[in-house]
């Protein structure tokens, strides 16, 4: 009953297949090799964008940093969710990356709404020389509150920082489960509706250590002059984060994308969310998340977190949880392509027997 993190879970056996597949003779370093030219037309075909830029990094947090570097420079400023993901987890990243560049934070919780987006870009960038410019927005779907942004409020969000002539960065870590859950295709995610670079995840969704960056407008000037294909290139490589031996992390991405297994692994994850949600909301407790791909966070007394825990639960209790017994307390649950039905009977029954 690990419902910890999707990060917790082990690698598909087709995965592992894959990096057996190419561990045979030599193959040329860097990303030259032919494993990584397949993987960035699949990518290609997969977003309906064959004019795209795609790039490999072995976490999400060097995706979205890079990513965010290549289109916003120092003096910049980044427009998020008070709780995204770039905020509250990557230790100060995008600002090391960036070289400087500040988040401006938009409140009202993990999903930002088109006029508070608005008014955070317009109290911004309007101080000359003596404030931030006006930089990137970046949107976190799945959201780190474990919301999904529709289609809909994605192009919103887009719209908005168009008004301004900003680019949209989108921190995909959970890209494959708000697909599943919208029935939408990764390009209806991204580019369709205004979105300039998307970080399409796998390590949350079974990989080992691999994230695709997909820029789709490849040869827009960056702020150094550079295209943003070329900066970005440049960027990943004086990071330390360029593979030498490149086909090994292609070889995950292209297993992620051969018959769909992306979509497979993260229809696996949600289907056990939605038995988790509604179980939970059977049991007459609250889920926190106003809508749930694979991550929920219910509301129960501190003894029935305790006990179930107790019985062999690994989940995270949220912020300063209270110690009284009575006093309720928020539990996140993640469910990964390996969480089984039976895991999710077994927490189930957890609960009931501490309720």
């Amino acid at each position: 009953m690990n419902f910890a993190s999707d990060n917790a879970g082990p690698v598909p056996a087709q995965v592992l297949d894959a990096l057996t597949r190419v561990n045979t003779g030599y193959a040329a370093s860097y990303g030259g090799d032919e494993v990584t030219a397949e993987v960035a037309d699949r990518v290609r075909t997969l977003f309906e964008a064959p004019k795209a830029a795609v790039y490999l990094v072995a976490t999400g947090t060097a995706a979205n940093s890079l990513a965010l570097a290549t289109l916003c420079p120092p003096f910049g400023t980044i427009f998020c969710s008070e709780h995204a993901h770039i905020h509250e987890d990557e230790c100060n990243a995008p600002e090391f990356y960036t070289g400087g560049a500040k988040l401006t934070l938009v409140p009202d919780g993990d999903v930002m709404t088109p006029d508070a987006l608005r008014a955070a870009i317009a109290g911004e960038g309007n101080r000359g020389v003596h404030g931030p410019q006006r930089g990137p927005v970046s949107i976190t779907n799945v959201t780190e509150g474990g919301n999904v942004y529709t289609v809909d409020e994605v192009a919103a969000l887009c719209d908005v920082a168009r008004e301004f002539g900003l680019p949209v960065h989108l921190d995909g870590a959970r890209l494959a489960n708000a697909c599943v859950k919208l029935g939408c295709t990764p390009a209806e995610m991204s580019w369709k509706i205004g979105v300039d670079i998307a970080v399409f995840g796998g390590t949350k969704n079974g990989l080992m250590d691999a994230e695709a960056v997909v820029i789709f407008d490849p040869d827009t000037p960056a702020s150094s002059g550079y295209t943003r294909a070329q900066e970005f290139e440049l960027r990943v490589k004086r990071a330390g984060h360029l593979y030498s031996k490149h086909r090994y992390v292609a070889a995950q991405m292209l297993a992620y994308l051969e018959e769909d297994l992306w979509r497979d692994l993260a229809t696996r994850a949600n289907t056990r969310g939605a038995a988790l949600a509604e179980g939970l909301t059977g049991l007459g407790l609250e889920i926190v998340n106003k809508t749930h791909a694979n991550m929920l966070f219910f509301r129960a007394p501190r003894r029935v977190h305790d006990a179930v825990k107790a019985a062999g639960a690994v989940y995270h209790l949220m912020g300063n949880a209270p110690a009284a017994p009575e006093a309720l307390a928020t539990g996140r649950l993640v469910c990964s392509w390996s969480t089984t039905e039976a895991d999710v009977a077994d927490f189930l029954a957890a609960v009931q027997a501490a309720l």
